[in-house]
């Protein structure tokens, strides 16, 4: 049945869509600017902004185009003398309420609200009265909350219960004392929230915010008596970039490498090559619990808001968890042991940070469990603020290679950084080490794209390997029910985030689907145009194995690199 088309108006352009679309929806398929605030594509359409106002003919009626059906004949306008002087004003009423602090605020560059009441010529606030007063939430490691910032969008709310079903922020109030805070709570840190940022990424001002680290990481560098090392997560390399006014999903892998040895770190490593050792440690546990009547099926262990999610919400199943540390924290633990060790420093003057897509990555480093292997955790975006705090475009830069050792990867491990990436470079391992044969197609399609939950069946000799991926943790949440239910597989990934590290909390903003498509698309590009792209062959892997490690899920390999997790409670 073809569905239904309604016709309509909008500043005397006739416009053809299905019906129940919104006014808005519209004006953007067409090109006619409108301006939001409260509202987020296919997540948030609220009107309680009252910035997308539009006329309706003849009446004279405003209303919020975000949430106002298109009908058939309807008439309405974008641009008149009304609807500038009531967004004006409604705009003007918000900042009344708002702390400006823009020379200091983190989104400074690239604040919403800053730029709304630019392009509306607002140059005084003319209303004066009585402002919310509330303390800066910095209880966590990761995230901070300044409440006098917030302009109750709800973005954010609706982020963390439908996308993510954390549900850990809610309104509380009513009126002008509304706030946005932790439920049933007076801090983060008390609340079941995951710390995955994905708040921080739709808040339009900067009510909500990664926590930064930048001084500390400069005084580090700065400290004669330290030996400081960099490691840089794979989705970084395909997203700092954006910070610089480039396009989403260009590659500046060696131009990253230049900053940060220009920046002053000793030494520049990849995270990738520890993510070819977890893809070693993981899939020789994956082949064990198979082998031997394990718990399955096997979780991937990677994404720290997803480990946080589990032990909150289902801590039934933490033995189902891979006992391995993320690549960050198993970079770690070989940096301050093998590369200390080799180089004769004290694991005192070591200290280690690592560049990362993700918020929940600063909780990581902060786990008593991960022996505080890392020191410091920066986002992609503070990496950004960092190269520009020393004075230079990356853009300008010629291109450098990682530092030997810790620094060599392979394509497999640079696709971590897309959902289903982890689980295609376990297949392409264990495939081999399984059946002694190579692969003669190392491309996993069934388990790439966005889509909430994929499933796929791969045939290593007479298993027949059952797997499954998803991203986000409302579509975690739908996996788990699943399996609950009875649903059988073998290895499942899950990804905190859209898209998975692409779409991280700490990723350059606007992350819109577009944007983290091109981030995706990116970092397959890089595993294709390398000649290693099996974690198996990286030479440098097989040096640590046989110098340090002996073999994949020995006693060595155990104490350093895998972990456990604990039950947290909602």
């Amino acid at each position: 049945m073809t569905e239904q088309k309604i016709k309509f108006w909008i500043d005397e352009v006739q416009v053809e869509v299905e019906r129940g679309t919104t006014v808005l929806e519209a004006a953007r398929r067409v090109g006619i600017y409108i301006p939001t605030l409260c509202y987020l594509e296919g997540k948030n359409k609220l009107g309680a902004c009252r910035i997308c106002l539009v006329e309706i003919e003849p009446t004279g009626k405003l209303a919020a185009s975000c949430i106002l059906p298109a009908s058939d004949g309807l008439k309405v306008r974008t641009n008149t003398e009304k609807v500038r002087k009531t967004r004006k004003f409604n705009l003007e009423l918000l900042l009344s309420d708002h702390e400006v602090e823009c020379p200091t605020c983190l989104r400074n560059d690239n604040c919403e609200l800053r730029d709304l009441a630019e392009k509306m010529g607002i140059r005084d606030i003319r209303f004066e009265g009585r402002k919310n007063s509330h303390s800066v939430d910095d209880s966590t490691p990761s995230i901070m909350r300044d409440p006098d910032k917030c302009i109750l969008c709800r973005r954010c709310v609706s982020v963390c219960h439908d996308i993510q079903s954390v549900k850990a922020i809610v309104p509380a109030g009513r009126g002008f004392d509304t706030i946005i805070e932790p439920a049933y709570y007076n801090k983060l840190s008390d609340s079941p929230c995951v710390l995955c940022g994905q708040c921080a990424v739709v808040c339009p001002t900067g009510a909500i915010t990664e926590r930064e680290y930048i001084d500390e990481v400069w005084d580090a560098i700065y400290d004669e008596n330290k030996h400081v090392v960099v490691q840089t997560a794979p989705a970084v390399r395909v997203a700092l970039s954006e910070a610089f006014g480039q396009k989403p999903g260009t590659i500046v892998t060696g131009k990253m490498v230049a900053a940060l040895k220009k920046i002053g770190f000793d030494k520049v490593f990849d995270t990738n090559f520890t993510a070819d050792l977890t893809i070693m440690e993981e899939g020789t546990e994956l082949i064990e619990r198979i082998q031997n009547g394990g718990t399955l099926p096997l979780f991937t262990s990677c994404s720290p808001g997803w480990i946080k999610f589990i032990e909150h919400y289902y801590p039934e199943y933490l033995d189902n968890l891979s006992t391995c540390k993320s690549p960050q924290q198993m970079f770690g633990a070989i940096a301050k042991t093998y590369y200390a060790e080799m180089n004769d420093i004290p694991r005192e003057d070591m200290v280690v940070v690592s560049i990362m897509p993700c918020t929940a990555k600063k909780f990581e480093v902060s786990r008593p469990e991960m022996n505080y292997d890392v020191d410091y955790a920066l986002t992609t975006r503070e990496l950004g603020r960092m190269i520009k705090q020393a004075g230079f475009d990356i853009m300008d830069l010629e291109e450098e290679e990682y530092d030997k050792l810790l620094g060599v990867s392979s394509g497999a491990a640079d696709i971590f950084g897309s959902t289903g990436g982890v689980m295609e470079a376990a297949l392409r391992t264990a495939y081999e080490i399984i059946t002694g044969e190579e692969l003669e197609n190392l491309d996993f399609n069934q388990v790439r794209g966005i889509t909430g939950i994929k499933e796929a069946e791969v045939t290593i000799n007479d298993l027949k390997l059952r797997v499954a991926v998803t991203n986000t943790l409302g579509n975690a949440r739908e996996l788990l029910e699943r399996i609950k239910q009875g649903t059988e597989y073998h290895f499942v990934e899950f990804m905190a985030c859209p898209g998975g590290c692409i779409g991280g909390g700490g990723q350059p903003l606007p992350a819109t689907a577009e944007n983290i498509e091109k981030r995706m698309k990116a970092i397959y590009e890089i595993d294709k145009g390398k000649k290693l792209r099996k974690s198996h062959e990286n030479p440098y892997i097989k040096k640590i194995y046989d110098e340090y490690l002996e073999k994949p899920g020995s006693h060595r390999a155990h104490e350093l690199l895998h972990t456990e997790y604990t039950p947290r409670g909602v």
